[in-house]
């Protein structure tokens, strides 16, 4: 058996004593992205690299993809150099950030790459046609990917790295961005993808991914890996007992394991280890770790900003609040009345009362002028001889 081979199936990917420092413009070290890693990904093998930010995963598949030289360690990527051309030629790669021309359309996206894989005109619009079927873009192939939303990029982004048929993914948050479905449907293809004998390596920060289809993890934290193994290594708890049965009385539940053997008829009565779920042991490994090194990468924080929260008055305003909505309901102080407290007229309480009163069918309201004050009476004669001046003439 050949160093490439294991009992467990071919070794497609082998890190050993991986190290990366970055270094300033005069030649210092800056930050050990990666340090000392070791680990190594089989044939059909889903593999998770977990970490918050700046833990040295991202390094990592950049490192495994040539696109960075290891300070110190040796990879190996189907028993070659990461920059063995050849070798790249079977590798499909999604990066967090979907590169993408944006002025070209979904059609012409994948044709350009596969092109780059000196693919002929033929197999490109036959692999084209049947990936943009698969990741949902079948309909929107005349669209510019420039106006696509960051899933939809994503989807195209997907598309790009399955052009080649790659034997080795690497995807990098690849369900970033997707609604609940395409989140689904990401997931069953990379199943699907493990199935056909692919190896996949997945970078996430959504642990539900990673736990839904990952055989393998690695947990990073500063650099290193503080954790590795399959899920059900990593998450079973081997101090507790787990009992599964079906459905049984009150009375059986109560005996012991013997008696219960004796009384289940049909069915089947398994002891394993319970699990933990990945959230938890993921953040429990990270605090470990927290608590002994430092890191270069991002950390939790710890209180807000001071003047985000707007200074002490504000804080010691806010803490009354919560004291004030902690009282138990018959402790709480009574609030005095407002001093601008608008009181209601009487004469409208007697209305509202006279409303309330059972009245006669309401008719058809009349209408009526407006009321004016009464016309004096005119004096005739007077007015004939102010007529009679205007005109020029004389009453005789």
């Amino acid at each position: 058996m050949s160093a490439a081979q294991t009992s467990n199936g071919e070794v497609v990917v082998s890190v050993r004593g991986l190290t990366k420092v970055f270094k300033d413009f005069w030649n210092r070290p800056k930050a050990r992205a990666v340090d000392g890693v070791d680990f190594e990904v089989r044939k059909g093998e889903i593999f998770g690299l977990l970490g918050p930010n700046g833990s040295g995963k991202s390094t990592t598949i950049k490192l495994l993809l040539g696109l960075l030289n290891p300070t110190k360690g040796h990879i190996e990527v189907f028993g070659h150099s990461p920059r063995h051309v050849q070798t790249k030629a079977r590798i499909g790669y999604l990066p967090e950030e979907s590169y993408l021309y944006r002025y070209l359309n979904s059609r012409e996206t994948l044709d350009f790459f596969g092109n780059l894989f000196h693919l002929n005109k033929a197999d490109r619009d036959n692999r084209a046609e049947q990936l943009l079927d698969m990741v949902g873009l079948g309909k929107t192939q005349t669209r510019a990917v420039g106006e696509f939303s960051k899933g939809m990029q994503r989807r195209i982004g997907l598309a790009q790295a399955l052009i080649n048929d790659p034997d080795l993914v690497i995807l990098d948050e690849p369900t970033a961005g997707l609604d609940p479905i395409g989140c689904r449907e990401v997931k069953d293809l990379i199943v699907a993808l493990a199935k056909r004998g692919k190896t996949v390596i997945l970078s996430s920060h959504l642990l539900s991914d990673v736990e839904d289809v990952c055989d393998r993890v690695v947990i990073y934290y500063g650099g290193k890996i503080r954790a590795d193994g399959t899920l059900k290594e990593l998450l079973a708890t081997p101090d507790t007992l787990r009992i599964t049965t079906p459905v049984l009385s009150r009375e059986t539940l109560e005996k012991v394991l013997a008696t219960i053997r004796a009384d289940v008829s049909t069915g089947e009565v398994r002891v394993d280890n319970p699990t933990q779920n990945l959230e938890s042991y993921f953040l429990d490994v990270v605090n470990k770790a927290r608590a002994a090194n430092e890191t270069s990468g991002a950390q939790s924080g710890a209180r807000v900003a001071e003047y985000l929260r707007g200074g002490t008055e504000a804080k010691s305003s806010g803490e009354k609040v919560l004291e004030k909505l902690s009282l138990p309901q018959a402790a709480q102080p009574v609030a005095a009345k407002p001093v601008t407290e608008i009181a209601a007229p009487k004469a409208d309480e007697s209305k509202l009362a006279a409303l309330a009163q059972p009245t006669a069918p309401a008719t058809q309201p009349e209408i009526s002028a407006p009321k004016t004050q009464a016309a004096k009476p005119v004096d005739l004669s007077k007015a004939d001889d102010k007529l009679s001046s205007l005109l020029g003439g004389n009453k005789k």
